[in-house]
């Protein structure tokens, strides 16, 4: 391995260590093939396609006082036998992804047992860096044992196990229930029988008329928010880069006051700390981005049901919440989260690859692209704490912010929240192009200063600017709200311009037609909001010369360029040909008055 994870790793690790490799042997699991779960598919599509150092998962397993060498290896042997997902490896042809999968009754797995004459001062952050380095390097589905495992011990004894995971077999509530079992095998207790389904049996689930039916039902909920809410939260001059993920700095809140303050909150208000949470995060989030919405993708364990709950296998996939803010104050806003957080969660299981085609037939009829601009990852509620979340309980400061190593995200504003007690414990990443680290800072302050406002009464939303120091994005006059989407119209001009080739382009703004609404209201729990049957339409009118062209031919050039053009490209809904453009190429009424060669629609349709 020689990643830069790897480098530093090695560069961290004390002198006088020694490396052996244990194989491992395991036997008496049962052989089983079957299809692949949802959310295998959904994993297996991002580990094809990802960096692995961001798809790979990692944790951290304390060692007791006591335990030998071989009691660990017993107990990741008896952890393997005793979970399916573990012994699960995925077949597949070259250039093709995996349909099926495969469990092994027996075979072998490999403990790298790094020997240490002395642990660094922080051996848990030693530790966690060794499980870390570890994701590098894809996992090979068709054959390799999911995890990776690296045993540090002092002077022969042991002292935590590193490990990395393939996300196809795992994900954190999975982690937290192996991690929770690994130490109760060393501390000689008998596992209790198993309960919930094994990942070839929760596939038949899945596959079943009810199971597809829900699937069904997550897709239309999905389509909806795809064809009337905004495409992008972030819609702004200083938008995303063209064609570019950023590469972004971790910072991390640790808050007492914050962790006093959402208690508070849930208590005044009545509703859990993880509503008011996601009230306030997405209040925040559309403040900032000047919307009257809030989408955000939160990752979803789908582990609802006693048949789910304590699974060994990945059950990830996104719930999509579609949160309309149009309220005067925060409480009306938190009741109307617990429904729209309770309706993402219902559509959060899908066929992924179904999805993904959904989502490229949407976006291309409507002409548009989908970001996943906002990401919020509640992981607090786990069986035991993800890593690093131990590390600084000790400090007694009522707040700090803390800056980490920055890692390349495909999102604009990524959060994961690890504790809400006795601290508010939230780590962000924010896309650089739109947050300046003092912005940063100041979105992870001004959530807790919004909950300190909302444990002391009801809080207006007009006045989060002043609660909170946050300030909403500032456009240009020229900025226009089209399908519940900010819009630039000479962004749109100039991608259009390039689409067909250079031709003269005018995209004018016309009212929408009497009647003619672009999307759907609200509906009582926030998450059908659309656009106003208000907002302006655009026209592009394009002099095509001597060149032949056609409005379906413009709008699928256009569809083409729009996930790389930048930020407030959404396609016009009507496109009218010309032979030349007019003496006066910048008014939109010399266009008008134009011959008409041909003229069609853009987005064809929506719901």
């Amino acid at each position: 391995m020689n990643s830069a994870a790897d480098r530093e790793t090695m560069r961290r690790n004390p002198p006088h260590t020694t490396t052996t490799t244990v194989t491992v042997a395991y036997a008496g699991g049962a052989e089983r093939r079957g299809p692949i779960t949802m959310g295998q598919a959904n994993m297996i599509r991002c580990i094809l396609r990802d960096d692995p150092t961001h798809i790979n998962i990692h944790d951290v397993w304390p060692v007791p006082e006591g335990a030998t060498v071989a009691a660990v290896t017993d107990a990741l042997r008896a952890l393997t036998v005793r979970h399916e997902g573990l012994r699960t490896t995925f077949p597949h042809p070259p250039e093709a992804a995996p349909v099926d999968q495969v469990v092994a009754a027996e075979g072998t797995f490999t403990v790298t047992v790094l020997d240490h004459a002395e642990l660094p001062a922080d051996p848990a952050e030693y530790a966690e860096s060794v499980a870390r380095a570890a994701r590098a390097g894809r996992f090979a589905l068709e054959r390799e044992f999911p995890m990776r495992i690296t045993l540090l011990t002092l002077t022969g004894q042991p002292a935590y196990v590193a490990l990395a995971f393939s996300h196809a077999v795992a994900d954190g509530s999975a982690m937290a229930i192996l991690r929770e079992e690994f130490a109760e095998l060393l501390a000689g207790k008998e596992l209790p029988g198993l309960t919930s389904l094994p990942p070839v049996d929760l596939a038949a689930v899945e596959s079943s008329p009810a199971g597809l039916r829900k699937s069904e039902a997550s897709l239309r909920y999905w389509e909806r928010i795809l064809r009337t809410g905004p495409q992008e939260m972030f819609a702004e001059p200083r938008g995303r880069r063209p064609g570019t993920d950023e590469e972004a700095r971790q910072l991390t809140l640790r808050s007492r006051r914050g962790g006093r303050a959402l208690a508070g909150a849930a208590r005044r208000t009545g509703h859990p700390e993880a509503t008011v949470l996601m009230a306030a995060w997405c209040a925040l989030v559309a403040h900032r981005a000047g919307q009257d919405s809030c989408v955000t993708a939160v990752p979803s364990a789908n582990r609802f049901n006693a048949r789910v709950a304590r699974s060994v296998t990945t059950t990830s996939q996104d719930a999509l919440l579609h949160l309309d803010v149009r309220v005067p104050a925060f409480d009306a806003l938190v009741a109307r989260t617990w429904g729209a957080v309770l309706n993402a969660y219902r559509h959060s299981q899908f066929d992924s690859v179904r999805l993904w085609e959904m989502i490229d037939r949407v976006t291309a009829e409507r002409g548009s692209h989908f970001g996943r601009d906002v990401v919020f990852n509640d992981v607090s509620a786990l069986p035991a704490p993800l890593l690093g979340t131990d590390a600084r309980d000790g400090d007694d400061a009522g707040q700090e912010l803390t800056w980490g190593p920055p890692q390349t995200l495909p999102t604009r504003l990524l959060a994961f929240t690890y504790r809400t007690a006795p601290r508010l414990h939230i780590s962000l990443w924010a896309a650089p192009s739109l947050f300046t680290p003092e912005e940063a800072e100041g979105f992870l302050s001004g959530l807790v200063l919004l909950l300190e406002a909302a444990a002391a009464g009801d809080v207006p939303l007009e006045a989060l600017s002043e609660v909170t120091g946050v300030r909403p994005a500032e456009r240009g006059a020229d900025w226009l709200r089209v399908d519940g989407c900010w819009v630039s119209p000479e962004a749109v001009r100039e991608t259009l311009g390039r689409a067909v080739g250079g031709l003269p382009v005018r995209v004018a703004e016309e009212p929408a037609p009497d009647g003619m609404a672009d999307g759907t209201e609200a509906g009582a729990d926030g998450s059908a909001a659309g656009a106003s049957g208000t907002d302006p339409r655009l026209t592009a009118y394009i002099a095509r010369g001597d060149t032949p062209l056609t409005p379906e031919e413009a709008h699928r050039a256009l569809t083409a360029l729009i996930p790389a053009a930048g930020s407030g490209v959404l396609a016009p809904h009507r496109y009218v040909i010309v032979e030349n453009p007019p003496t006066e190429p910048d008014r939109s009424d010399a266009w008008r008055r134009l011959t008409t060669i041909d003229e069609g629609t853009g987005r064809s349709r929506q719901v």
